[in-house]
């Protein structure tokens, strides 16, 4: 029998193998992890659906498998199947059924036929795809006729009706030539080489994802920044005087963990910086957890974990939590689940060394709060100069969900909350 992948949970039929765990001849026991797969920014073991030895790996690392494609044969030991006696064929209809109606034009207007990106099948079959993927483009017109398949057999996945899509926004974008005017070339690639030697990398899979997501977001969501500073002086010193006991347990105290807390606080008197844009539905979505997300940067690229319900949590379980996050971000040992459901995001540059930055919205969120590094300046207070260590704030929020007004009042209460910060709620 052939194992194939099995499905991979909500928002994700396919991934690249990164490394095959087993090899010809092995004994497999049945839930035993036959592969490593990258799914997203995640990787996590396929376990085997059932046990046998090992025949045939089907599959190479690198290569992008999807939900249902074959992996590896195995022998199970069960005897073949009988074969089933042949059918007898149906006998002729009385009467010709009805042709069916014709299906309702498609949702999307297309301004005009995209190049061609995929072909029919020559039987006049629908082209392999999964229920999801066939739901989708029900849902959004699309002949998946017209969709490229970039998988074995041309399987279609969600990469794919994503560049269609995409194509066809690119379309309606460009401007229409006046009559009779020559159509513009396309842009040339240019030979770098001619100036002096270079080198070509492929860019990974994950820094694929991290592009398009960025780029989905930059175009999409019509974002304004909004920077202040927050006085730390006092937070700090809290800090210092716990981290020995924060050690103690198996925790180390940093100020990321006083900013999740800082920020849910945050978040329950302002909601709205906690919802989501349905545009199909055209409903914001509040959401009534606090999940936040916090940016950690890998030598693969930057991938944020979810922290789950970080209202109800102590600066010690976060600390603890953050830890574990982090390590099993770095080692790429995060699974699917513990990067989906963030409601807000925070992004700390400070331990690189940064200052002020623009962070983009990690959509479908509606903002996201960067923090830099905490400098120490002269700050004049009670008519004398003192030294007081100043932390950099940066709030980038969606300006079709959020208004300015409404921006500097949370900005405001995050800095009182980084200010004023009780201690009670440490341990």
């Amino acid at each position: 029998m052939d194992l194939k992948l099995p499905p991979l949970g909500e928002g994700a039929d396919s991934g690249n193998v990164v490394s095959i765990l087993v090899k010809e001849g092995d004994t497999i026991a049945k839930g035993q992890g036959v592969i490593e797969l990258e799914t997203g920014k995640a990787i996590a073991p396929v376990p085997a659906s059932a046990a046998g030895k090992v025949t045939r790996i089907i599959v190479a690392v690198g290569d992008k498998i999807s939900v249902g494609q074959p992996i590896l044969s195995l022998d199970t030991g069960a005897p073949p199947a009988a074969a089933a006696p042949a059918a007898q064929p149906a006998p002729p209809p009385r009467a010709a059924r009805r042709p069916a109606p014709a299906p309702p034009p498609p949702a999307v207007e297309e301004a005009e036929e995209p190049p061609p990106s995929g072909l029919e099948t020559s039987s006049g079959a629908p082209p392999a795809a999964s229920p999801t993927i066939r739901r989708l483009a029900r849902e959004l017109g699309i002949d998946l006729a017209k969709v490229r398949g970039s998988q074995a057999g041309g399987r279609i996945i969600m990469e794919d009706v994503r560049d269609y899509i995409q194509s066809l926004q690119r379309l309606a974008a460009q401007p229409r030539p006046a009559a009779g005017a020559p159509a513009q070339p396309a842009p040339e690639t240019v030979d770098f080489s001619k100036w002096g030697p270079i080198a070509k990398r492929p860019l990974t899979q994950l820094r694929k994802i991290i592009a398009g997501r960025m780029a989905q977001s930059w175009h999409a969501v019509p974002r304004v920044t909004q920077f202040d500073q927050a006085d730390i002086t006092a937070l700090d010193e809290l800090r210092k005087s716990r981290a020995a006991s924060f050690e103690k347990q198996g925790a180390r105290l940093t100020l990321t963990a006083f900013a999740l807390k800082i920020v849910a606080e945050a978040l329950k008197k302002f909601p709205i910086f906690n919802t989501s844009l349905d545009e199909a539905a055209g409903e914001l979505v509040w959401k009534e957890y606090f999940h936040i997300g916090l940016a950690v940067d890998t030598e693969q690229g930057l991938i944020v974990p979810v922290l789950r319900d970080v209202d109800k949590k102590n600066i010690l379980v976060l600390s603890k939590e953050l830890n574990e996050l982090a390590v099993k971000t770095r080692d790429r040992k995060i699974s699917l689940e513990e990067l989906q459901g963030g409601s807000f995001t925070i992004s700390n540059q400070g331990g690189i060394g940064g200052g002020h930055f623009t962070p983009i919205i990690n959509r479908p969120e509606v903002a996201i709060l960067g923090l830099g590094r905490g400098s120490l300046q002269p700050v004049v207070r009670e008519g004398t100069i003192q030294p007081r260590l100043l932390l950099p704030l940066a709030l980038s929020y969606d300006h079709r969900v959020i208004d300015g007004g409404m921006a500097v009042r949370f900005m405001l209460e995050i800095v009182q909350g980084f200010e004023h910060f009780d201690g009670r709620n440490v341990e």
